[in-house]
């Protein structure tokens, strides 16, 4: 058995259709019904700019971002779409670096396969299999009759219960831009019975996602111990330390993603030292 070895993953986040970070728990639901018009999306966006707490806006196009990972090797990133309006930038993303870059957001059985056909190496779902609460298993057995294990990667985004501050209290998953808890807990439990139907995990630690403040370190520990298959967690990094220390924490089973803190998303953290440590790590 070969030991696995940690891996940067780089990560696209799409609001509006431009490339942006956000502060993950100020994210606020400004409609994802489709079918709106373009107005209605537009004012609604409007009024949600005045609570969604944003790091970082570009008009560099998503492409761009996609070419440059695939340039330095990166495989296993995501691309993630926060909201309505962002189809054509992931696509365009998708189409720039195929099968370099997984897809997530508002992602169901009805358009899986779109997605995948577009250039997703993998689809990303949470809010479609965790439903009213709980694992909702037709779903999950559905998307995988219809995709394959292989091409899913399941979104355990999670944080503690609101108060509670005891470090022994556990994680629930949350859904609908990590609003929504519900009754599933990321534990041993959890991550055995869910390993048995997708590829790989996405872990965002929402209460630190995009505040460079640190990395949840007990939930890092958590992923490394008891994640049966490759598992990639993000959230509060701050500096080129956090990478140590997550190699350490999750015993090199973890991968890590890095947003606002890098200098390419208006961050202080060298962009290229991080693919150096990246490549070093995987030669």
């Amino acid at each position: 058995f070969k030991k696995r070895k940690m891996k940067f993953r780089p990560c696209i986040d799409l609001h509006s259709g431009k490339v942006k970070q956000i502060v993950g728990s100020t994210l606020t639901d400004d409609g994802d019904d489709q079918t709106k018009k373009q107005q209605e999306l537009k004012a609604s966006s409007e009024e949600s700019k005045e609570i969604l707490s944003t790091n970082f806006e570009t008009n560099r196009p998503a492409s761009d971002y996609a070419k440059m990972y695939e340039r330095d090797e990166l495989t296993g990133g995501h691309v993630i779409m926060l909201g309505p309006g962002n189809t054509e930038a992931a696509k365009s993303a998708l189409q720039a670096y195929p099968n370099g870059l997984q897809v997530g957001g508002g992602i169901n059985e009805t358009n899986a396969q779109e997605w995948l056909s577009y250039g997703a190496s993998h689809v990303i779902v949470t809010s479609y299999v965790f439903h009213h609460g709980q694992i909702d298993m037709d779903r999950l057995t559905n998307l995988v009759s219809l995709i394959g294990k292989s091409k899913l990667v399941l979104d355990l985004s999670c944080r503690r219960k609101p108060n509670d501050t005891d470090p022994n209290k556990p994680y629930y998953v949350v859904t609908d831009r990590w609003q929504t808890y519900t009754n599933v807990q990321v534990n041993e439990d959890t991550l055995k019975q869910l390993s048995e139907y997708c590829d790989e995990f996405l872990v965002h630690g929402v209460e630190n996602e995009g505040k460079r403040c640190g990395i949840l370190e007990d939930l890092v520990v958590l992923l490394g111990k008891y994640s049966p298959i490759p598992v990639t967690y993000a959230g509060g990094v701050k500096e080129m330390n956090d990478l140590e220390v997550v190699k350490e924490l999750g015993g090199g089973k973890v991968d890590l993603t890095i947003g606002s803190a890098l200098d390419c998303f208006g961050g202080d953290m060298k962009y290229d030292e991080v693919v150096e440590w990246h490549k070093k790590e995987n030669s």
